[in-house]
C-alpha cells in the first residue's frame, strides 16, 4: 500500500508586501492629517501665546529680517527691535488703558468722567 502524502500550498495573498506596507502608510498619514485639521477646526489645541497675556499690539518693518514690535504683557508694554538673530527691549511703555464698552448708563457728565480719571492716575 502506497501512501501518498499531500502538501499543502499556503495560500496566496493578492498584492504585493509593498503595496499593502504602502496602503498602510498611506492610511496612517491620512488618519494623522485629519485628526490635525480636527484638532484646529474645533480648537482644541492647547492655549496660545495671546491667551497667556502675551499680545503683539503693533509691528512694522524697518527692513528685510529687521522690525519694531510693540508687545502687551501683564504689566507693561514693550517695545522690542527684532533682528534675524536677537531681540532688544528699546523702550518699556505703562500698560495700556483699559477701554470698556459704552453704554447709556455709563456715559457720564464731565464732572464724574475727571474725577474718575484723577483718581486712576493717583491724583485726588
Amino acid at each position: 500500500m502506497k501512501t501518498q502524502a499531500t502538501v499543502s500550498q499556503p495560500s496566496a495573498v493578492p498584492g504585493s508586501p509593498l503595496l499593502q506596507v504602502s496602503g498602510a502608510l498611506f492610511g496612517i498619514i491620512a488618519f494623522i492629517l485629519i485628526a490635525a485639521w480636527l484638532v484646529k477646526r474645533f480648537g482644541l489645541a492647547g492655549k496660545t501665546a495671546l491667551t497667556r497675556g502675551l499680545k503683539v499690539s503693533a509691528s512694522t518693518s524697518l527692513g528685510q529680517r529687521e522690525r519694531v514690535v510693540i508687545v502687551e504683557v501683564e504689566d507693561a508694554r514693550l517695545v522690542l527691535g527684532v533682528t534675524a538673530t536677537q531681540i532688544n527691549v528699546l523702550h518699556k511703555l505703562p500698560p495700556a488703558p483699559e477701554t470698556a464698552p459704552e453704554s447709556a448708563e455709563s456715559s457720564a457728565d464731565f464732572q464724574s468722567v475727571m474725577k474718575s480719571l484723577l483718581k486712576r492716575s493717583g491724583r485726588s
